[in-house]
């Protein structure tokens, strides 16, 4: 059994720690006298995942080219604050509203890719930078929520089909799209190589900064997506909607506890999903068993601890199996037998 759980890819293993998560919250809030699996509850899970999710997305992009992206909650608020001052509660500003929203936030990821990549400052200072940059104008220039947003954009964060709601397909079929990017596309080949090994990626021909600046033009479009969900729930925009939820290092911890390696080169999107859905269901678990808020956090912190040591084990016991030598193939383990009669040095270096 033991030897099979090792074999397992990674995501599986994230979608076997979700049915886990899931049966033992059904068994608790069971004791509460509740269903787990009513329609009612079944939404409130899917609705914290779909903002967390459209975050994730993104961060996973980034983490794979071995970035960080640490503005994200600061483009959410402003994405939300730009798309309700543009909207002004009408519906012929719909449209308008969102495609300015997502060109200002990959305009910012483009300027996260260019320090990054042109300058050569590190992911993580370079984006913790330009959030404080945008932080600071977000507290000189709104004192509150700003704008309105009209009752049909609002429908994108209120409606669904049964008890799955619209955005939770949006965002899956966002999912499925950059799933696609990155196992389909040289875009995706080429991010992978870079946040595997940038060195031997670019002594393979691999072009650098492109992967790393579109990555993070992803990550920052993704985050504007997750705004534009805020402000439709709202109603208005909010310059602290994306600080408040500390969606950085949530998006960050949903990555890692899916299975992809923080230094890059590693992992997937599914099995983000999964790290998403496993910590929506811990929230509302927590909540409806009325954990104390500071618990929480520390239930997270460990879900994450837990989940990495994991990890670590079973990557040290793939390379145990894997230079293990076998009776059967004691030679080859061993090594070729050693040349009884060496050809000269000469010969060698010919050869």
């Amino acid at each position: 059994m033991k030897s099979r759980l090792r074999r397992l890819d990674t995501t599986a293993l994230v979608y076997l720690a979700l049915i886990g998560v899931l049966i033992i919250g059904a068994v608790l809030i069971a004791t509460t006298g509740r269903n787990f699996f009513s329609p009612g509850n079944i939404r409130d899970i899917l609705t914290g995942m779909s903002v967390l999710g459209f975050v994730a997305i993104g961060q996973t992009l980034v983490i794979l080219g071995a970035s960080l992206d640490l503005s994200v909650p600061y483009v959410m608020s402003l994405a939300s604050l730009v798309a309700a001052q543009t909207m002004s509660g009408d519906d012929a500003m719909v449209v308008p509203a969102v495609l300015l929203t997502l060109v200002v936030t990959a305009g910012i990821g483009l300027a996260n890719g260019l320090i990054v990549t042109v300058l050569g400052v590190h992911g993580f200072v370079a984006t913790l930078g330009v959030g404080l940059m945008l932080k600071g104008y977000l507290d000189t220039t709104y004192q509150g929520t700003e704008g309105s947003v009209p009752w049909s954009f609002q429908l994108f964060g209120a409606t669904g089909i049964g008890p799955v709601p619209i955005s939770t397909f949006i965002m899956l079929a966002l999912a499925g799209l950059v799933a696609f990017i990155l196992v389909r596309t040289r875009f995706g080949h080429h991010l992978f190589a870079v946040g595997g090994n940038s060195e031997v990626a670019r002594l393979s021909g691999v072009r650098q900064r492109l992967p790393l600046i579109g990555a993070h033009i992803g990550s920052s479009v993704c985050a504007g997506l997750a705004g534009l969900l805020l402000a439709s729930r709202l109603g208005v925009g909010s310059p602290t909607v994306g600080s408040q939820g500390s969606y950085d290092l949530l998006s960050i911890a949903a990555v890692v506890l899916g299975g992809t390696v923080l230094m890059g080169g590693r992992g997937s999107i599914w099995g983000t999903i999964g790290g998403v859905a496993i910590f929506a269901v811990l929230d509302n678990l927590m909540s409806v068993m009325q954990f104390n808020p500071f618990l929480k956090d520390v239930i997270r912190g460990l879900v994450i601890i837990i989940a990495l040591a994991l990890y670590a084990r079973r990557r040290v016991i793939a390379r145990r199996v894997r230079f293990t030598r076998s009776p059967t193939d004691s030679t080859t383990a061993a090594g070729p037998a050693p040349d009884r009669n060496p050809a000269p040095d000469h010969e060698r270096s010919q050869g």
